[in-house]
């Protein structure tokens, strides 16, 4: 009996291969969020412990306690549900519910009542960060805040903007997490890693720093009046504050299926509570790049 050889395209048993074709990956485009839950969970600085980081509906990321509590043993306003990768900060009508790690954190101190079930919970967790420290598995990160504005977040010749700037964009204005040179793009790469493109392009339409006033906006206090510099974006078309404002290089902003690794580190600038980030004198762009208020 001669032996059979199978073809290269088919099994042992001669059925055929059915190869499956890679597909890229693509958020839809009516979903609300285009954060990846791959590689959005963390440890918190204080304690030590897992945390899930997920946006809120008005895209500020939040540390949420990884495990789901029965709601009937968490307090209304500790109360917190996921929809369509959105935090919303209230139950869904389920007898479950998520809660955000800082009301069971051990490390700050507790400012407000929480109930005797998340009570006894944070005193699991500080035991378990007790026995991190003591094993030297775990060493709490200290406080850290930024520098005085008349050392390292003044402005200055070598960068041209300050160490945090203030971006108005979209009608609003927004603190970002770097200088406006090291704003990276948020895009998952061909290579599954993040993005290393830039934000701020040459070949692009650019903002102009500007000196306007420190007014607030609706909901916050009230400080003197003064001005500040600004990295004035809204003359700009829509799209393009739109890129700025989801943090993406030119060639995904044009990709609408690409999907973030990280949320874009913009914060919606409160004069009182960054108060150690407004200059009051514009820093040193390059030539053409200043407008007076």
């Amino acid at each position: 009996m001669r032996p059979h050889t199978p073809f290269a395209d088919r099994h042992w048993d001669g059925s055929r291969h059915t190869p499956h074709p890679h597909r890229p990956l693509r958020v839809a485009a009516t979903s609300p969020s285009r954060l990846l839950r791959a590689g959005q969970s963390g440890r918190c600085r204080r304690c030590g412990h897992h945390i899930d980081w997920y946006q809120r509906a008005d895209q500020r990321p939040i540390a949420l306690h990884p495990t789901e509590l029965a709601a009937s043993r968490v307090p209304a306003s500790c109360r917190w549900h996921l929809s369509g990768g959105i935090a919303h900060p209230h139950g869904d009508g389920s007898a479950w519910c998520r809660i955000p790690h800082l009301v069971i954190c051990p490390g700050p101190t507790p400012t407000a009542p929480t109930g005797p079930h998340l009570e006894s919970v944070r005193r699991r967790l500080a035991v378990r960060t007790r026995r991190l420290i003591d094993t030297g598995l775990f060493t709490p990160a200290p406080e850290t805040t930024c520098p005085a504005p008349s050392s390292t977040c003044e402005p200055s010749a070598r960068r041209g903007s300050p160490c945090r700037p203030v971006v108005q964009m979209l009608l609003s204005r927004y603190l970002a997490q770097a200088p406006l040179e090291d704003l990276r793009c948020v895009t998952q790469s061909r290579q599954r890693s993040r993005c290393s493109q830039p934000v701020l392009t040459p070949a692009t339409p650019q903002g102009v720093w500007t000196l306007l006033p420190a007014n607030p906006q609706r909901g916050q206090l009230a400080l003197p009046t003064g001005t500040m510099a600004v990295y004035d974006l809204s003359r700009l078309p829509y799209t393009e504050q739109l890129r700025w404002r989801t943090q993406r290089c030119p060639s995904h902003a044009a990709t609408p299926g690409a999907a973030d690794l990280t949320p874009a580190g913009w914060q919606p600038f409160d004069p009182l509570l960054h108060a150690a980030h407004i200059h009051t004198r514009l820093p040193h762009p390059p030539p053409g790049r200043h407008r007076e208020a």
